[in-house]
């Protein structure tokens, strides 16, 4: 079970994933948390500290879901497409509330999020590398760039529609083999 502040912490991001920041309130994580109303207020007294709670949350649960998503290192460009594909469906589907969450903070903060984008893309760049693929920045660059936008497009144009893992999955490896 955990801790108050990680229960509002965690009520807080879904009320951000389902209102955007415009909903996050004091009262709306009390509610989304069901505890009593003033109980967030004493936690977090001001609302910038509520943010910033939400936003090192988001943060941690990343960290939790890539340690819990770690595979094999990829033998081929083919087998890390078909990963990242599968990251990319995960953030989409299972994942939705803390991935439009991630977006509305990175919309209103983008410095929040810039470093951790920054780790992601140069850790794809080192394993491009390490693999011979030539370009290895760039071309990291453009993999983020594209689950980036598909995912945005999964929660929104194209929310509820099926999209086959397969065609994400060469989508990923032609940008990879440029």
């Amino acid at each position: 079970m955990p801790d108050r502040r990680t229960q509002l912490a965690d009520a807080a991001l879904a009320v951000v994933a389902a209102q955007g920041l415009k909903g996050l309130t004091h009262r709306a994580v009390d509610a989304q948390a069901g505890v009593a109303v003033g109980t967030t207020s004493n936690y977090f007294r001001n609302r910038a500290a509520l943010v910033a709670a939400a936003v090192d949350r988001v943060e941690e649960l990343d960290t939790l879901l890539l340690q819990e998503g770690r595979m094999e290192l990829p033998t081929s460009v083919a087998s890390l497409a078909e990963q990242i594909a599968g990251a990319v469906m995960g953030l989409a589907k299972e994942n939705a509330g803390l991935t439009r969450a991630r977006f509305v903070f990175a919309l209103d903060q983008p410095a929040v999020v810039a470093a951790g984008h920054e780790r992601l893309v140069s850790a794809l760049a080192q394993l491009l590398e390490s693999m011979g693929v030539p370009e290895s920045r760039a071309r990291a660059e453009a993999v983020s760039d594209y689950c980036d936008g598909l995912v945005l497009h999964l929660l929104t144009a194209r929310q509820g529609q099926d999209f086959d893992k397969a065609a994400v999955a060469r989508s990923i490896q032609r940008l990879l083999e440029g």
